[in-house]
């Protein structure tokens, strides 16, 4: 442990390869690095970083984040609690789960309770926390779409969110546009960002079977869709009325490598690490495609990946 910083209220790791948290399997060293599994650890973990002056960066299961090859010079934390329980009410239920639980296990679980909402999440990686900061969502249906409420950590206090305060829009939230457009900042991260806690989520009724069939079709399709190799997923956000993948297929980009990452030539929006890859790599392809794409066709493409 650095003698400079002592007493942690968790056990720490300590120049942890974030490549080991990311699903592109890209990132250098965290100064140290934290897994916290109640609540009350969370808010103790965040007093324990602003006093110690580190910068903190809470993340969910690295499936939208690109981590720089640098490493971060402070904390990167996540939260694991994955609690959950149904309140049944007339009109259907509101299920209520920890931001640690995976999304799409969640939603295969409800779904064989004959809970109905979160068939689009089917195959969906990542965690309900993540979902609910980038407001994920796919096949019809998202987040924003289910949301009731959301129970943040806010520095060392809990605070619950009614969903129209989270201003979400399309595969953003007023949380994930606190982030400066997406890239976390060590400079900018003393003032501890929230950490969502556990969502509650609006859900229908149906029958077990015919959801079942739905998510059936949902993961075919997605299959069909998905290239093999490690991936954070969509890189960019569609704009409106087009597909960000389509725009970068008609730029002639499909197939485009940089060191080891390559532009997907079964899905255009897709960057695989083809293996070692670096975060630079990554990088020259997300601004080479934003570069033609504006060039070509006067699109400014979004990032819709946090770069760390």
């Amino acid at each position: 442990m650095d003698t400079t910083v002592t007493n942690p209220p968790v056990p720490l790791t300590e120049r942890e390869p974030l490549a080991r948290h990311t699903s592109w399997r890209i990132g250098g060293p965290a100064r140290f690095y934290a897994e916290v599994a109640r609540p009350d650890e969370a808010a103790a973990l965040a007093r324990w970083a602003a006093d110690a002056g580190l910068p903190l960066v809470w993340v969910g299961g690295g499936t939208n984040l690109l981590a720089r090859d640098a490493g971060f010079p402070g904390l990167v934390a996540r939260f694991r609690g994955q609690a959950w329980r149904v309140d049944e009410h007339a009109d259907g239920a509101t299920l209520h789960v920890e931001a640690g639980a995976p999304m799409a296990g969640t939603a295969r679980r409800v779904g064989a309770m004959g809970l109905t909402g979160l068939e689009w999440a089917e195959g969906v990686p990542g965690t309900i926390g993540g979902a609910v900061f980038g407001n994920a969502g796919c096949y019809g249906g998202d987040i924003a779409g289910q949301l009731e409420a959301v129970t943040l950590l806010v520095g060392a206090a809990t605070e619950e969110w009614p969903a129209a305060r989270m201003g979400y829009a399309y595969r953003t939230s007023a949380l994930k546009d606190g982030r400066r457009g997406g890239m976390v900042h060590a400079a900018t991260s003393l003032q501890t960002p929230p950490l969502i806690l556990s969502a509650a989520l609006r859900m229908g009724r149906g029958h077990p079977a015919e959801i079942a069939a739905t998510m059936r079709r949902i993961a075919a399709e997605r299959k069909g869709k998905t290239p093999w190799g490690s991936s954070c997923g969509s890189v960019f956000k569609n704009p409106p009325g087009n597909s960000a993948g389509r725009l970068i297929e008609q730029a002639g980009l499909k197939g485009r490598r940089v060191g080891a990452a390559e532009i997907s030539p079964k899905h255009a929006n897709y960057i695989v690490n083809l293996g070692g890859a670096s975060s630079d790599d990554v990088l020259g392809l997300i601004e080479l495609a934003k570069a033609e794409v504006l060039r070509q066709f006067g699109v400014e493409l979004e990032l819709e990946v946090r770069v760390l």
